[in-house]
């Protein structure tokens, strides 16, 4: 498995889309992504079908951690809210993680219950409690190759600045990357560019608050790592609504034939023949 680590000394940003499930994680894999990153929101959303506002816990995120680990050999970066309680539930959750095979964390500084970053309504704790955290989070990890983001929401709190040096005091804690959430303008990402020496998330979601941009220019301004959390939650609810109108009104899906992939093509991709193989090698062929 690559190490994300030296990705992020890479002079390429390093572009990762978000998943929720085993079969999306594979088709990331599969296309040729280097990491992905297991977004809260998703699992929130397909789980409950509830949005992203404090319902789902550790046992969610771990057991669903767990799956898409398991299903992939590239580097899985899981959204891990607040820790789910205090500096101790945060030392147990990075234990459970790594465990799972997950490569890294995303850490957020918010009261709970959380909500989703660019969501109205967000509180954050204090800058000594979330650093408590933060450096129980770095005690927990097995392996330093094991990635740590600090995230702060700090910029619809308290401000642009004080965002930024709660993102610069998570560096000199001994974050591997720093996430300022939700600036709303090009020249608020430009400034977190230049303020903060240490590889930073722009955090892409489509109709969020944040001007999307491209990983190049991104790259510009300073940003490392470029993440599309939701991107695949939106195609796939996009594609599954308007395959489900067309079969509500017509009866049939004859209309998209060339819109989906066919039953051998998806067997392939959940590795069909790898198990008809095993069969044969176990003699389960025999006994039909």
């Amino acid at each position: 498995m690559k190490n994300l680590k030296s990705m992020f000394k890479s002079k390429k940003p390093l572009v990762i889309p978000g998943v929720y499930d085993a079969i999306g994680a594979k088709i990331v894999e599969k296309v040729g992504f280097d990491a992905m990153f297991q977004t809260g929101y998703g699992t929130s959303a397909t789980l409950f079908g509830m949005p992203d506002y404090g319902f789902i816990g550790a046992s969610e995120t771990v057991d669903n951690a767990r799956r898409i680990c398991r299903a992939v050999s590239v580097p899985v970066i899981v959204d891990s809210d607040t820790g789910y309680g205090n500096a101790l539930s945060v030392w147990k959750l990075v234990k459970e993680l790594e465990s799972s095979g997950a490569s890294g964390i995303f850490l957020e500084d918010q009261r709970w219950p959380k909500r989703c970053g660019h969501m109205q309504g967000k509180e954050v704790i204090p800058q000594e409690e979330y650093t408590e955290k933060l450096g129980a989070a770095i005690d927990a990890r097995e392996s330093k190759d094991f990635i740590i983001v600090a995230r702060t929401d700090a910029r619809a709190t308290e401000g642009l600045d004080a965002a930024i040096e709660r993102g610069i005091q998570n560096k000199k804690t001994g974050a591997d990357a720093v996430f300022i959430e939700a600036p709303k303008t090009l020249d608020e990402m430009k400034k977190i560019g230049k303020a903060i020496k240490a590889p930073l998330v722009a955090n892409m979601i489509e109709g969020g608050a944040t001007p999307l941009s491209s990983a190049e220019a991104l790259n510009k301004m300073g940003f490392k790592i470029i993440l599309y959390p939701l991107s695949v939650l939106f195609a796939n609810t996009f594609a599954t609504m308007n395959i489900l109108q067309e079969l509500k009104k017509s009866g049939s899906t004859t209309k998209f034939k060339q819109k989906v992939v066919n039953f051998d093509q998806f067997n392939d991709l959940v590795e069909l023949p790898k198990f008809r193989k095993m069969e044969k090698k176990y003699g389960f062929s025999k006994r039909e």
